[in-house]
This record gives C-alpha cells, structure tokens and sequence, in this order.
C-alpha cells in the first residue's frame, strides 16, 4: 500500500475512534478527543506497518491542526509551511526515505575507509552535504559528488559546499546516474530502497569499490564490515566490498 494512502488510511481510523467514543460518551472535550483522535492514528499507521517516522507525524498532526487554528494566523502562513515542507521532504512520501543528516562523527568514520591514493565518492542522497564538507576538507586529493533530489536542501548544499572546489553538487535521483567511476557509495536512505541501491551497486561498481550504508543494512547479506560510530546515536556503517563473486 502507497504510503500516503496508509496516512491517510491511519488518520480516518483516529477520527472514526474518537467520534465513536464521543457519541459513545466515553470522552468529552476537544483536547481530550484531539489526543484520542492522535493516539489511534498513530496505533493504526503501527498496524499498517507504516515506516516509524510516520508516527510522530501523526501523533502530533492533529493537535497542531487545532492548535494552529486557534492562533488564527493568515492564511498565506499555511501555504508558506505546506511549499516549504514539499521543497525539503519533496518525494519522501513515495520513496519512503526522510532527510537524514550525517554527523561529524560519521564523517571521520567514512573518511577512514577512503583509499590512502586519491578516490571518488558518491553521497546519494546528501541532503545538504553535511557529510561531503568535512570530507572534502580532510581530503583535498579526493573528489566528492553529492546527488540531492529535493529542491531546498539541494539548494542549501549547493550554497554551503559552492567554496569547497572538489565537490560536485548535483540535483537529481539517485539512481539516474552511473556509479561506474566511484570507489565508495555512502548512502543513509532508509530501510525501503536499499535492495535496489545494492543491486545497482553490485552491477556498476568496479570490483574493490565499496557501499557503505548508514544505519539501514542490506537486505538478505551479511555486510563485509560494520563500523560502530562514537556519537550520541550510535551510529551504525554497513560496509559491502564489491568484486568479482559478489556481483549479481
């Protein structure tokens, strides 16, 4: 089921359960029904089996509503917030892959799985180049490309990195590009596509080269190395070597 019909599934379940204890008597009030109305919205995207960052969106989604409303703020402030949002989150709602920020921790981590000689990397899905700044500052010998799909954060990327001349800032999806001339893939997406990300990876990589994934590991393969960051999320990096035996 489309993620967005599974919300919009999961938050008709909660009215329907706070209407029915209303009329039932069982609870009265608008902020009592408004917590109902969350709390069973949030219970059924768990039972759709809905990605885990869709449930604080939808135990918060309705109390912000009403709380909004009782601001009585301009119209135009709701569609500055509804553009701003579709700028930063752009498709998540179809690939299921929210905006994760890489740390500084995860950078030097990263770093040290580079080749000693010059390489290229490839962040896909680099958000606003939290990872690749760092990077390109450790390593000047190194050549860093950054793909961004959606248009706010790119454009964030493109302005913070527009100083660092071994960064290539790209706008586009992740998979509409060859990964051919790459020595490390660094992904941090989300559970969904990293089956295909592996698949691609596996067929275009060169044999030596290496997909390292944040936190999401690789459905139905052992990783060839895992590499636990020292931060406050205990950062996991699900390293796959690519060669010869390993392609599919």
């Amino acid at each position: 089921m489309p993620p967005a019909l599974k919300a919009l599934l999961s938050q008709l379940a909660g009215l329907a359960v706070a209407f029915a204890l209303a009329r039932a008597g069982l609870v009265s009030g608008l902020w009592p029904l408004v917590g109902v109305q969350a709390l069973a919205a949030a219970l059924a995207a768990g039972a759709l089996r809905s990605a885990r960052w869709w449930l604080p969106i939808h135990l918060g989604f309705l109390p912000l509503v009403v709380g909004a409303h009782g601001l009585d703020l301009h119209p135009a402030v709701y569609l500055g917030a509804f553009v701003l949002l579709v700028l930063v989150y752009w498709t998540s709602f179809r690939t299921q892959v929210p905006l994760y920020l890489s740390n500084r921790a995860t950078a030097q981590a990263v770093a040290a799985l580079l080749p000693e000689r010059p390489a290229r990397l490839l962040d896909i899905g680099a958000g606003t180049g939290s990872l690749l700044r760092p990077l390109a500052r450790a390593r000047p010998d190194c050549q860093f490309t950054g793909v961004e799909l959606a248009p706010a954060t790119w454009l964030v990327g493109r302005l913070l990195a527009a100083s660092a001349a071994n960064i290539d800032w790209q706008r586009g999806d992740l998979f509409s590009r060859p990964w051919h001339d790459y020595d490390l893939v660094y992904a941090f997406l989300s559970p969904v596509p990293m089956a295909e990300v592996w698949q691609k990876a596996a067929s275009e990589l060169r044999p030596g080269s290496v997909l390292v994934s944040n936190s999401f590991p690789v459905p139905g393969r052992e990783a060839d190395f895992v590499v636990e960051v020292t931060d406050r999320r205990a950062t996991r990096l699900y390293g796959y070597r690519i060669g010869p035996c390993k392609r599919t």
